[in-house]
């Protein structure tokens, strides 16, 4: 990637950043327009999954909510699931998936 390319890059990066920041979504679109047009294909291909799925994106700008820490958990639950793979049953899985679920609230 070019040093000019680069730079447009994290000026993108920088921007959403900034609407995240402010939680303001007006200019999204604008933003998005850039996007496509950064002639960088990761960039591009970014800026078309969000403009299928906008009225979720701006919700999750514009609002205090979300479902990070639900995430988190499901992505504890198959990594452990993953790991143990048929090795131990329910209750082991169970029992790690809590002391996992404990570390996290001490270490966010």
């Amino acid at each position: 990637m070019s040093t000019a390319r680069s730079w447009a890059a994290h000026d993108l990066v920088r921007q959403f950043a900034a609407m995240l920041d402010a939680r303001d979504v007006a200019s999204l679109p604008d933003w998005l327009d850039h996007l496509a047009a950064s002639r960088l294909p990761a960039l591009a291909g970014l800026a078309k999954a969000i403009r299928e799925d906008q009225h979720a994106v701006v919700q999750g700008i514009s609002t205090p909510f979300n479902s990070g820490v639900n995430e988190g958990r499901i992505t504890d639950l198959k990594l452990q699931k993953r790991i143990m793979a048929g090795r131990a049953g329910v209750p082991l899985l169970r029992h790690r998936v809590i002391l996992m679920a404990r570390l996290r609230r001490r270490y966010p």
